[in-house]
């Protein structure tokens, strides 16, 4: 576990954990090529995560906007690139038992891409918890039934996703604890991350559409041979998190 739990940012202490009282989000998941998501993990850092392979040949790739309304790093927008992978302490799963550890909500997810817009959040994210935070520019609806956002850097289109409704889910009352990891400058990280309690979910199968731009993200994304229709979608209405304290990955391995 990191030694401090403070970090001076931009002039400004940060102190963890840190809280999001507010947010909301819609999502998208595909299925990539494993072998795609396996070399792109293993060209952004350190060895040692394995994509979640859900099927044979076939991992997972989640598509995310998130707008934060009120949180300790303040309001910003955010879209991620993640990958579900598998426990680094555990043997390989099965794809049944990948099934399962989803249902159960025993998630470890590889946030591999993650443009935000502003300052401040890209430079607590990079230099606390590793996060490979990037300046980006957002056009995002997150109030229509069908949910819209586009993202774009450096003048070119990353990715545009429209996440239609689903059906209602009853919200979260308890505490899930979910495992993200990052990998910046060769180190990998594990966070993490409580999702407390969340309002107006709706999950479907499919529901939603995607456009690639120009940016390398986009070139990225294509090079994963993500499923031409999404697998699953979902959108929340708003919901409340914690970060806690980065762990390095070594120090997991004792």
């Amino acid at each position: 576990m990191t030694a401090n739990h403070s970090y001076d940012i931009l002039g400004a202490t940060v102190a963890l954990p840190v809280q999001i009282r507010s947010a909301r989000c819609f999502v998208a998941g595909y299925t990539a090529d494993a072998e795609a998501v396996g070399r792109a993990i293993a060209e952004r850092g350190t060895a040692g995560l394995r994509p979640l392979q859900i099927r044979s040949g076939r991992a997972l790739c989640m598509l995310v906007f998130v707008e934060y309304l009120d949180g300790d790093l303040g309001p910003y927008h955010e879209f991620g690139v993640c990958f579900l992978v598998e426990d680094p302490a555990a043997p390989a799963s099965s794809g049944l038992g990948a099934l399962r550890a989803l249902g159960r909500g025993d998630a470890h997810a590889l946030i591999h891409e993650l443009p935000v817009d502003g300052d401040f959040t890209r430079a607590a994210g990079r230099g606390i918890w590793g996060f490979p935070k990037i300046m980006a520019d957002f056009d995002v609806d997150h109030t229509s039934r069908t949910k819209r956002g586009r993202v774009s850097a450096d003048g070119r289109l990353i990715a545009e996703l429209t996440v239609r409704p689903g059906l209602p889910v009853p919200g979260a009352g308890s505490e899930t604890v979910l495992q993200s990891y990052s990998q910046l400058d060769g180190v990998t990280r594990r966070t993490p991350w409580r999702l407390g309690s969340t309002t107006g979910t709706r999950t479907r199968l499919g529901g939603a559409a995607l456009t690639l731009g120009t940016h390398p993200i986009a070139d990225e994304l294509r090079a994963l041979r993500l499923s031409r229709h999404a697998l699953t979608s979902s959108s929340v209405a708003d919901l409340t998190m914690t970060f806690d304290a980065p762990h390095l990955l070594d120090d997991d391995r004792g």
